[in-house]
């Protein structure tokens, strides 16, 4: 998002500053323990913090604006995600060397299959930190382990989830440092999108670029409204162009994956000026 590029980005886009990644956790304590308490506890404060969720829109409305604001902030300083497109993957791969498939726990919690698509990304190994975070999820038979992949590997393993139509996205503890890119989406159980968009608890902002459709490429087929995790996309007529409702759009790509006549791309949400401030 704009300010943490300024702040965070050394003039780029802050998610590809190494800088961000680059939190040695054997002397970053603090750090260190948050990430493992955020981890290890998920279940239990999930537990917590959904029932206050779903009362948030039974509050009077100045009350509960101010509640989202307040936690919202919160996030941002301390864990917040954004979505990125594939492409900005291979450049966070290139910075970091070692990427780490893990449990999801937003897909343990929701009960949801968890077939290994979360990834912990550093620039230097932290299989320690993983091990000790993750312990409590190692030892059902269905939960995936811990394994480390190549870049290759990685980025076949997100071409896959893009098929699948999940979204990727970045993940500070304790801001700017990123550890994190998850694959997922609304339906597969995800609590970011799913206190970002059902409960306007702002965890998750939007990317930082955003998607266009060229109507005269378009053939009309709808493979890309099936697959477009936040239902940014929808169709006047049968196949008539897919028309783009672009306050939805989070800027992720995965409907341009989905277009064998590429009439979608994306473009830096800054150069579209009703969007530009809208995260």
């Amino acid at each position: 998002m704009c300010e943490f590029c300024h702040r965070h980005g050394d003039g780029r886009k802050w998610y590809l500053a190494a800088s961000s990644y680059a939190a040695d956790l054997r002397s970053d304590l603090a750090r260190r323990g948050y990430i493992v308490e955020f981890i290890s506890g998920f279940d239990e404060r999930m537990r917590r913090v959904v029932p206050l969720l779903e009362r948030l829109s039974a509050l009077p409305k100045p009350l509960a604006t101010m509640v989202r604001r307040t936690a919202s902030r919160r996030m941002q300083r301390d864990h917040f995600g954004q979505p990125v497109t594939i492409e900005d993957c291979e450049r966070i791969f290139d910075i970091t060397t070692s990427i780490v498939r893990v449990p999801c726990v937003c897909r343990a919690f929701s009960g949801t299959t968890d077939d290994g698509v979360c990834l912990a990304i550093t620039t230097r190994p932290a299989d320690d930190v993983l091990r000790e975070a993750f312990a409590g999820q190692l030892a059902g038979p269905d939960t995936p382990g811990l394994e480390r992949l190549t870049r290759t590997q990685a980025l076949e393993l997100l071409r896959d989830c893009e098929r699948r139509g999940l979204m990727h996205s970045v993940w500070t503890f304790k801001t700017p440092f990123i550890a994190g890119i998850c694959n997922c989406s609304l339906e597969a159980g995800c609590m970011a999108m799913r206190t970002t968009l059902v409960h306007g608890l702002k965890t998750m902002w939007k990317g930082e670029r955003v998607a266009t459709v060229d109507a005269e490429l378009c053939t009309g087929c709808g493979a890309c409204i099936s697959r477009c995790p936040f239902k940014a996309l929808s169709m006047a007529a049968r196949g008539a162009p897919a028309v783009l409702e672009t306050s939805r759009c989070y800027g992720c790509g995965v409907c341009r994956s989905a277009c064998r006549a590429r009439a979608i791309a994306l473009v830096d949400r800054s150069t579209v000026p009703q969007l530009a401030l809208d995260w």
